[in-house]
């Protein structure tokens, strides 16, 4: 099975709805792809930007090269305040991989994005800046021979 490695860097948000009052807001992201909860991934939570978090977080995945060709694979990431009775939903964004394929393929393979942060079919307040870079197009085995040799030799370093 033909992939490509997929690396998004979640850099902040600014101008966030205020969705708790009376404290400072705490923002963290979960990001996923095709909808696959066992997939998802966090950012650590900004406990100091309130209404501008800043994470500069990574997150890698490994996507099948049917993703980047049909519109069918969305990348959604949603924002949520974190509280002590239980996270406060901000709102969230969704692309197509295959736009993203396509915007990062004209631009050299990698591009910086900014998308407006939507709640319900609204927009609601706020904008989601990230990044992110396809890698060059593998064989599925080639790409689990090569990451299991270099977790072999950090073992024996």
């Amino acid at each position: 099975m033909e992939c490509r490695k997929f690396e998004l860097t979640l850099i902040s948000a600014n101008d966030l709805e205020d969705v708790r009052k009376l404290f400072k807001m705490k923002v963290y992201a979960k990001v996923s792809i095709g909808g696959n909860p066992e997939l998802e991934k966090r950012t650590p939570t900004d406990k100091h930007g309130e209404l501008n978090p800043a994470w500069n977080f990574t997150v890698k995945y490994t996507v099948g090269e049917s993703a980047v060709q049909h519109h069918g694979v969305m990348l959604v990431i949603k924002l949520y305040c974190k509280r002590k009775l239980g996270d406060r939903y901000i709102g969230e964004i969704h692309t197509s991989m295959k736009e993203l394929f396509e915007i990062a393929n004209a631009c050299g393979g990698s591009a910086l994005m900014n998308f407006p942060i939507k709640k319900g079919s609204l927009n609601s307040q706020g904008v989601l800046h990230f990044s992110y870079r396809f890698g060059e197009k593998a064989n599925v085995e080639k790409l689990l021979l090569a990451d299991g040799f270099s977790v072999w030799s950090r073992c024996n370093s």
